[in-house]
This record gives structure tokens, sequence and C-alpha cells, in this order.
């Protein structure tokens, strides 16, 4: 035998089933393409001069390892649809006298040929691209712009290791496929039908109520920490609902279609419904799938851009002030009048010529702990964790009288056994709060507070108390401690104000203030500044929002593929069957009409459940974007919106060039 027989055999099996293994050669080079630019932004040096580069290194390393577990799931899955078609001609050879290790040469060597096609071309398409890629990276982040092309040799190494490693696996999994079955089984894979499926109820409730507990813990949860906790719960849920609703649910949907004589006994319904019915059962599971991976994409590329788009707002929510100085203290009395007029007037000093302006002034007493009734319980070391227990945990601010009035430039008087109260992201409904043994009366709630930017990115709800008796209510907390022993009460002073200044002067000034201030009688001195963090938030921002396009595309890419590679496959399946129609009188355009039905009512499920799951965990991931600062309710609502029109146009498309491809196999039309 000549030694380039099994290249050859493989190269034109590979030419004749080009239908199916283009799609798949194309999704195997995209993959290589798009792990080599996120491992090339990783190692790029261009990363260390631009703004959170640091930051950005760590998310590409994260998508790096996201795009190869994410490579070896969906390769295996298209992988299946290729060998399911190749499996007759497999058995075929071996009918004819060919063994199983001469069908394993050839399946080596198609192996060996899709490997080296997708490494060569994929590699190069992703060098090519990489620059863009850097591009619109340092685009989003406002970086230095820079137009030389480079190559990282340890991108290239990284991508050659994970996919020569895939490549193996599918070699070894299809090797397994075809020895493990004889002659026969492998003519007749393709022809192996199911009985009859059956609506099963009990899989279609059990798919009700998973998807209806993963809403209803969607739409109930109004702590942002309980929704961190239970987020994957949820998704978990999702997806199992998703899998049993498409599968038995969509059986059950058939039988109830064909029940109604009206609808089922038309021309056009009846070999759609039938055909679907006997169907749903095995592919069920692939439109479960593409219906998750559109959510996916949905959630993933409306969340990252809402907090690209509302980077701002973030921003300015968590510094509140230009410059934002924060003076922990171990004792009580350090707060007093005679310790902090001092050191006001030492930072006044050293500003220098540089006016400080929008002045936030007053000192603090914060500590944790859970809300009964009206009375806070500090001392939780007892206290079972739970869902209930999250749900009650509130962060205490205590305010003094005098402190407000300066703030405010007001003159509210209290008495000893009143409070001013605002509560931050949650509402408080009693007249009271039992303080220790202090029971105060709440004189009034406050609508507005200049709330400290620590505290806007904290996700527990907030009580803010101004109280006359300052040292009094510190005094009750003043020896609580935490499981480590540690002091729970924590004592500040807080200064912030604003100063007209460009950003680099202003990052100076702050770094050089900071820096000059004496140690005094404080513990701790912890500068921030808007300017000085604002790379920090845009370099997070940015290479999520990155990150979110580079893997909204994978997902895409899957998704259509799964839909092609189905309609493909089905188209086969039914060949045979409207080929009978047409002999006995259905003509092209009842054909057509069919198929419409047909593929509008199946491939329009995964559009409409994944709109549903992305309605219903909005309010969830709304929760969620609180962990990061933002707040802006109507960007999300808005971004949102945008990211689902536009995949639902996209979704559109891909479904009429698929179900042409559908109608050519299955009409055996010369044109489409």
């Amino acid at each position: 035998m000549k030694a380039g027989f099994f290249p050859k055999l493989a190269l034109d099996a590979m030419r004749k089933n080009r239908r199916l293994y283009l799609p798949y050669l194309l999704t195997c080079i995209g993959m290589v393409m798009m792990y080599y630019i996120i491992a090339f932004l990783q190692y790029s040096d261009s990363l260390d001069h631009m703004r959170g580069g640091s930051i950005l290194r760590e998310m590409m390393s994260f998508g790096s390892w996201v795009i190869a577990i994410f490579a070896v799931i969906f390769l295996f899955y298209t992988n299946a649809f290729l060998i399911r078609r190749r499996k007759r001609e497999f058995g075929l050879y071996n009918m004819l006298g060919m063994g199983k290790t001469a069908i394993g040469r050839i399946l080596l060597w198609e192996n060996i040929l899709t490997a080296a096609a997708a490494l060569v071309i994929g590699l190069l398409s992703g060098i090519a691209f990489s620059k863009l890629a850097e591009l619109v990276l340092v685009n989003l982040l406002d970086g230095e712009i820079t137009y030389s092309l480079s190559v990282s040799p340890a991108a290239i190494l990284l991508t050659v290791a994970v996919f020569s490693a895939i490549f193996v696996l599918l070699f070894l999994n299809n090797l397994r496929q075809v020895g493990s079955s004889s002659a026969i089984a492998l003519m007749r894979s393709e022809n192996t039908g199911e009985k009859p499926p059956k609506g099963n109820w009990v899989l279609g409730v059990l798919g009700i109520a998973a998807l209806g507990w993963a809403y209803y813990l969607a739409v109930t949860i109004s702590d942002p920490i309980v929704a961190l906790a239970l987020f994957f719960v949820a998704v978990i849920l999702v997806i199992i609902g998703t899998y049993l609703l498409m599968i038995a649910g969509s059986v059950l949907f058939c039988r109830i279609l064909q029940k109604c004589k009206r609808y089922y006994y038309k021309p056009n319904h009846f070999v759609s419904v039938s055909s679907m019915a006997y169907r749903m059962k095995r592919n069920g599971a692939g439109l479960a799938s593409i219906c998750i991976l559109a959510t996916m994409v949905l959630v993933m590329i409306s969340s990252t851009a809402s907090l690209y788009f509302g980077s701002e707002d973030a921003l300015l929510n968590r510094y509140p002030r230009d410059i934002n100085l924060t003076f922990s203290y171990r004792n009580a009395d350090d707060l007093a009048d005679g310790c902090i007029d001092p050191m006001r007037d030492e930072i006044r000093r050293l500003c220098g010529s540089v006016t400080p302006e929008n002045v936030c002034d007053y000192r603090s007493a914060q500590i944790s702990g859970l809300m009964t009734g009206n009375t806070p319980e500090f001392d939780v070391r007892s206290a079972e964790v739970g869902t209930d227990t999250l749900n009650n945990v509130y962060q205490f601010c205590v305010i003094p009288l005098a402190d407000y009035n300066r703030l405010i430039g007001g003159n509210e008087e209290l008495a000893a056994d009143e409070m001013l109260i605002y509560v931050y992201n949650g509402s408080y409904t009693a007249d009271t709060v039992q303080w220790g043994a202090k029971t105060l009366q709440i004189k009034r709630v406050l609508h507005h507070f200049p709330v400290s930017g620590d505290l806007v990115s904290s996700v527990i709800p907030t009580f803010y108390l101004i109280v006359s008796d300052f040292d009094g209510m510190v005094a009750q907390v003043a020896q609580l401690a935490d499981y480590n022993g540690n002091r729970m009460v924590q004592l500040q002073w807080n200064y912030q104000f604003d100063v007209s200044m460009n950003s680099e002067d202003e990052i100076a000034f702050g770094d050089r203030l900071s820096r000059a201030i004496p140690s005094a009688n404080h513990q701790t001195l912890t500068y921030e500044g808007r300017e000085a963090n604002r790379d920090e938030y845009f370099g997070t921002f940015g290479s999520l929002f990155f990150l979110g396009i580079v893997l909204s595309l994978v997902f895409v890419l899957a998704a259509v593929l799964m839909i092609y590679y189905k309609q493909i496959s089905e188209g086969y399946e039914d060949q045979a069957r409207f080929d009978i129609m047409q002999k006995v009188g259905m003509t092209r355009r009842d054909i057509r009409r069919s198929i419409n039905s047909q593929l509008l009512t199946v491939f329009a499920l995964p559009l409409i459940g994944a709109g549903c799951h992305l309605a219903f965990a909005f309010p969830m991931i709304r929760k969620l974007l609180l962990l990061f600062g933002l707040n802006n309710i109507s960007l999300f609502t808005a971004t949102t919106a945008v990211c689902f029109g536009v995949f639902a146009f996209f979704y559109t498309v891909v479904y009429r060039i698929t179900s042409n491809a559908y109608y050519h196999i299955v009409s055996n039309a010369a044109d489409l």
C-alpha cells in the first residue's frame, strides 16, 4: 500500500464532506485565533504602559482559561456531528475488508490535517488580528495608540500546546466510537431510529418547577450579597429547567398540537409537527444548548457594556470628592474637637495655595450587625449564618449632630433620646431604635446625606444615625469584638474636598499631601483620589467589556454552528421523508411552507427562552452590578434592550440562511 494512501483518502473524505467539514474547520480556526489573541494580550508588554495594566493582565489570563475550557466542550460537541455522519462510510470500509486499524489511520490523518490547518491558519489570523484587538482594547481604555505589529512566542507556544492536546483527545474519542462498534452498527448509525417519544409530564413539571424557582429567586432577592450567594444556584436551576422543558416539555407541546385537529391536519403543519415530535427527544438538548448560549451572550454583553459605559457614574459614586482622606483612631477620645481641630488646620496649611472646595468633614463610628425588629444585634458570634442572616445584615454609621450641622450649614437640635436617620440602600419603618440599653426616638427621616465613598461600595444597607450624644452611643459598643477578637467598631474622621486641577496635578497633589500629614494620634491614614483611582476603574471595567465582547463572539460562533449542524443533520434525516411526500403529491411550495412552519416553531423557542431568562434575571443582575458601584438602572435597561434587539436580528439572519440549507437538502433543489 502506497505511503500516501491514507492521507489522500482522508483528504478526499474531507473534500466530499465539505458541507460538514468546512464549518467545523472554520470553528477550529476561530477558536485558535481567539485563544491566541487573548494569550497575546496576556503577555503583551504594552499592558505595562496602559491604565490598569496589571488588572488587564489578570483578566486576560482568566479569559484564556474560559476559552480553553469552552473549546474542549464545544469542539467535542461539534465533532460528534461529524463522526456520526462518517460512521456509515467507515462501516462500508469495514465490510469491504478494511480493518479497524486502517480506519484508525484515516481518522488520525483527518485529525492531523484538521489540526494543522486550524493551527496554521488560526495562528496567522490571530497574529493579523491581534493588533486590531489591542487597538480596540487601548481605545476602550483611552490609552496611547501604537501601530507596531508584534508577535508573542509565548502565546504561540501556549496556543499550540492547548489545541494539540484538544485534538489528541478528539482523535482518541473518535477512535473509541469507531473501534467499539461493529460494521453493521456503523452502517445503521444514521438510520437508528428512536421509539416514538412520549410526553413525560413528570420531567415537564420538574422543568417548570426549576425555572419557576430560579425566576422567583431572581425577582425577590433584594440584597446584593444574597444575590451573589444564590446567583450560581439560580443559573444551575435555569440550565436544568431549560433542558427539561426543551426535551420533555417540547414533546408535550407537539403532542398537544397533534390533538388539535384543526391545526394539525393541514399540509404545512402535519409534516412539521409529527417530525418535530419524533426528533425533539434527541434534539431538544440542542435547542436547550442554543438557548443557554444565547442567554449567556445577552447577560455577558449587557452587563459588561453597562459597567463600561457607566464607569464614570460608578467612579463618582465611589469617590464623591477629588481628595478623600480617612483617618482611623483607636479611642473615642481621639475624636474630640481638641484633637481634630489641630489636624484640620494642619491639612489646610499643607494645602498651601490650593483652596479646598466643597468640603465634607465629619466624624463617625461604624459597626455591622443584625437588625431584629428595631434592635441592632452586634454580638453575632453565636448566630447561624444563612440566607435569613444575610438578609438582616446592616451597617450602622453614628455621626455627631455638630458634624451634621456643619455639613449642611444648619442648626438642627436633638434631645438626648432623639436621632435623625438616613437609610442608604434600604428602608426602615419603625419609630425607634433600641441601641443597647438606650431607646432612641426617630425625630425625622432624612432623604439625603453626603454618603461616604467606602460605604457606597458596600453592598449591605447602611443606617446613618445622627445623634447628640455621640460618646454615649460609642460607649455602648466600644468593647465588642468579632470572631478573631478584633474590635468591631471603627472610629473614623472623614475629610474630603475638591480641587481645581488637571488630572496629573491632582494626583501629584494628593500623593504629596497624604505623605506630608503628620501621624499625630490616628492609627492609619487612607488616601483615595478620584483621578488616582480612575485607571483602576477603567482598567477593570474596560477589560471586562473587552472580555465580554470576545467571549460573546465565541459563544455566538458556537450557537451559529450548532444551528447550522442541526439544520444539516436534520435535513439529511428528513430527505427521504420529504422525497416520499413529493411522490405522493406534495409540491415544493408545500414543502417550503412545512419547513417554514417547523423551523420557525423550533428555532423561535431558544430566542423566546433566552428573552424570558434575561427578563427574569434582570433584577438579580442589577443587584450584582451594585457590587461594582453601578446603580444606573436606566443605563442597564437601555443596554439590555439594545443587546437583545441586535442579537434577535442576528439570530433571524442565521435562521434564514440555515433554513435555506435545510430546504436545499430535503427538496433536492438545484438552487436556493
